[in-house]
């Protein structure tokens, strides 16, 4: 059964992440610290996000001389939906699948 989109742990931590301050900027680093991802896990999933348009993303300049810009992240109106639909269907109990009746001695099922 294939997965249903959006709900990796890793995607439903970034959620999570962003749905503390929906409106709110972020910087990516920060979400690496706040998730505990690696930035090879965390960049990948940003960008597909906002590719989807989830995410709205900006540049922050810095205000050193000779620092980059910074790369910064917030959900869309769309992306807060998803998210909180997510965070709330994977909160949900998951009941165990059952498969056969009940289970007789030595693996027959009746």
């Amino acid at each position: 059964m294939p997965r249903t989109p959006h709900t990796s742990p890793q995607t439903l931590a970034v959620f999570r992440a962003l749905m503390a301050a929906p409106d709110r900027w972020r910087y990516g680093y920060d979400l690496s610290r706040e998730t505990g991802l690696a930035s090879g896990t965390l960049y990948p999933i940003l960008m597909r996000l906002a590719q989807q348009r989830l995410l709205d993303t900006g540049w922050e300049p810095s205000d050193e001389p000779g620092r980059p810009p910074r790369h910064t992240y917030r959900l869309t109106a769309d992306g807060a939906v998803l998210a909180a639909e997510r965070l709330d269907r994977s909160a949900a109990p998951v009941a165990p699948v059952r498969r056969g009746g009940p289970r007789l001695a030595f693996g027959v099922f009746r």
